[in-house]
């Protein structure tokens, strides 16, 4: 979890921004609250700076009514910082400030274990495999969360500044690919980790199955998304806004299709059940971008209930 400085100004680079809003961000956290949000049951395990940020933050997954039982301050590395532009067509450049930052030394003894084995899900990303301690720990609470009997849901939500080379990046987020249960990858995802394949095609796309996998879900921005399973594949169409920064558009779509598998997972079994899930994260990503930052634009139940009876 860290925050992003985000310009006030659209379209401009980091340089000719006149100022920056800061918004609380990283991915899990966002899912995390995403799913708050939609009335589900989530908590967060991570570590923040013990510093005005670090307790901003803390703040926030209170208020959002998210278990903050696992998260920790770290008295000797600060809160994680990002730099975000936003193009003139609502896309995101990222400059990072982590040398080290706190949510890097998460160290595998100060897991909270009852709160991992509780979970339903367990939700992560790949940005905490790229350095030790955080990789162990990271390593450790997904065996403790399947062991457990959790469903395991990946988004390697790929930071290629974050990584020492592509290659490392690569090798990263496939070192627990087969591990998962759920993956969600975005277009350009597919084209990184299958060394060019075409993003649309579904050929690459079935590249990335591994025998474990339930669910391959391919998001497409506006378009929609894809999804493949052992038993079918197909696309649901995106719902239409008008975008205005599509910060944690894919972790308000996450926070959808996980708060729809966890009620009943035998859905992925049921094409039409399958397909009216993924079109409630559809409309939920959709409505994320329609406000700046991640999470004040994650939408509750109500809001994407009532954008779905427009479509």
């Amino acid at each position: 979890m860290l925050i992003d400085f985000v310009p006030t100004v659209a379209g401009l680079s980091l340089a000719d921004a006149p100022a920056f809003k800061k918004a609380p961000g990283g991915a899990p956290a966002n899912v995390a609250v995403g799913i708050a949000r939609l009335g589900g049951k989530s908590a967060f395990i991570g570590k923040v700076g013990d510093d005005e940020f670090g307790y901003m933050l803390a703040d926030i997954l209170k208020k959002n009514n998210v278990d903050d039982g696992g998260m920790l301050f770290d008295k000797g590395a600060r809160t994680a910082l990002a730099f975000v532009t936003l193009r003139a067509d609502g896309e995101r450049e990222f400059m990072f400030f982590r040398n080290p930052s706190a949510d890097m030394l998460l160290k595998e003894s100060e897991l909270n274990v009852d709160l991992i084995k509780k979970s339903k899900i367990f939700h992560y990303g790949s940005i905490s495999l790229i350095t030790d301690p955080c990789r162990s720990s990271h390593l450790a609470a997904m065996k403790i969360a399947k062991a457990a009997g959790a469903i395991l849901s990946y988004d390697p939500n790929l930071r290629l500044p974050l990584w020492p080379s592509a290659e490392a990046a690569r090798d990263g987020i496939l070192s627990i690919w087969n591990e998962a249960d759920i993956i969600k990858i975005s277009e350009e995802e597919i084209t990184f980790l299958t060394q060019g394949g075409d993003p649309y095609s579904d050929e690459s796309a079935l590249k990335l199955m591994h025998p474990n996998l339930k669910l391959l879900l391919v998001t497409e921005g506006q378009a929609g998304c894809r999804y493949y399973t052992k038993e079918f594949k197909g696309r649901v169409p995106g719902v239409k806004v008008e975008a205005i920064d599509t910060t944690g558009a894919g972790d308000a779509f996450v926070a959808g299709i996980l708060s729809q598998l966890v009620k009943d997972f035998s859905l992925i079994k049921d094409e039409a059940r399958l397909k009216e899930a993924l079109k409630f994260a559809n409309a939920c990503g959709a409505i994320a971008t329609t406000e700046r930052g991640a999470i004040p634009a994650l939408p509750d139940k109500k809001t994407v209930l009532e954008i779905l009876r427009k479509h």
